[in-house]
């Protein structure tokens, strides 16, 4: 018999609460607590996003309906609507920002977490940054304010495409356009970073290149530039020019006195031309075309925040309401990665969110459970106290 705690509990065990705590009191969330703790609003919201609730009601009945399996979460009693609903109001949105960039490094830092696709062919750092609007209905969310009968907000993300988890992420309103967020990165030198053509931004561009930052990008269409080289072109490729260009359009020229590099890709399944635009010299085109088409990673990685997790309905209005479920959000995804990851099955991470969120209070060793959920070995249940005096307590049949 191998005694083991719910699914839940086990995910939860990955947040050490001495960790947890001193985020908790650099930010003063507990003060005033009464009973209901950061700890028991994070295991509420990581519950809505894991299970897929829609309201503060389901929420708070679901935990309930789990009698005598919260104690081991650390829960002493179930929340309230009102009390849920006033924490994510008033406590800070601080408390799980810090809190999923500390679980985030230490997964980093332990070889938790890495892609299974097969790497580019080169050694330095290749990041995506990408935006995602969040809709929102104005009458309910008023600070949010995006166009004359509709609201919204953005999410940038910074992809990190060595496990295609973020290294930057910034919200911000939806009105707001994206180059402002591009201004806060802080890029090393050497790496490189795949955007589209909402960035272009040639004082940015010149900051980077002067940082030793590369970039590949689209090319605006009314972008005005004279030819100073042409390159020699691979053979049987589909690039179509290969150029070393000046910008010599009004400001312009002011913005990036640097030379840059033109590289038009023909794309045979859209029959269209892509026009790309980098400041590196030394890659083949190929390689320059390559990077920008690996910048849909961070559309699948928006893909699945949104499809996976409750990031397109939310249980507050406010706007720090609005951010603790985006930032609890971010942690539910973090803890997927890290079990798909680790899982010897190769299943979808869709699946294993659905399966995980019908299997939430299920008594099962973690690691065995994503590698083989059908597989059902006999086991002994940690009861909580509380249900002790149950027929048949600890027993599988």
């Amino acid at each position: 018999m191998v005694r083991v705690a719910s699914l839940f509990s086990q995910l939860l065990a990955h947040f050490p609460r001495g960790e947890f705590q001193e985020i908790v009191v650099r930010h003063g969330g507990d003060r005033g607590a009464k009973g209901f703790t950061c700890w028991t609003q994070f295991v509420s919201m990581l519950f809505c996003h894991v299970a897929r609730a829609d309201s503060l009601r389901e929420i708070c009945h679901g935990l309930a309906g789990c009698i005598g399996k919260l104690r081991h979460l650390g829960v002493m009693r179930t929340p309230r609507k009102s009390t849920l609903s006033y924490a994510n109001e008033h406590r800070s949105s601080k408390i799980y920002e810090n809190l999923f960039w500390a679980v985030l490094q230490r997964f980093r830092s332990d070889g938790l977490l890495g892609p299974r696709a097969k790497p580019l062919r080169f050694r330095n750092k290749l990041l995506s940054f990408d935006s995602t609007t969040v809709s929102l209905c104005l009458s309910l969310f008023p600070w949010a304010k995006f166009r004359r009968a509709k609201g919204g907000v953005k999410v940038h993300v910074l992809l990190d495409h060595g496990d295609y988890m973020p290294a930057f992420i910034h919200i911000s309103e939806a009105r707001r356009h994206d180059r402002m967020a591009a201004h806060l990165l802080k890029l090393t030198a050497g790496s490189i970073i795949a955007c589209d053509r909402a960035y272009n931004d040639y004082a940015l561009f010149s900051q980077w290149t002067e940082a030793g930052v590369f970039f590949v990008t689209r090319l605006k269409d009314n972008a005005i530039f004279e030819i100073v080289e042409e390159r020699t072109l691979p053979q049987n490729r589909n690039i179509l020019h290969d150029q070393i260009i000046r910008l010599t359009g009004a400001g312009a020229q002011d913005k990036c006195p640097h030379l840059l590099r033109r590289v038009v890709v023909w794309d045979p399944e859209k029959e269209r031309k892509i026009v790309l635009l980098t400041n590196h010299k030394d890659f083949g085109a190929t390689t320059v075309a390559d990077i920008y088409r690996q910048r849909w990673q961070i559309e699948v990685f928006f893909k699945t925040l949104k499809q996976n997790l409750k990031i397109k309905t939310f249980v507050g209005v406010s706007e720090n309401a609005l951010r603790i479920q985006i930032w609890t959000a971010l942690i539910a995804l973090l803890l997927l990665r890290f079990l798909h990851h680790l899982s010897k099955a190769r299943w979808s991470l869709s699946n294993l969110a659905a399966l995980l969120r019908l299997n939430l209070f299920t008594y099962r060793d973690l690691q065995q459970w994503i590698d083989d959920p059908f597989n059902l070995p006999p086991i002994e249940l940690i009861a909580d106290p509380a249900q002790e005096f149950l027929p048949g307590l600890g027993q599988v049949n």
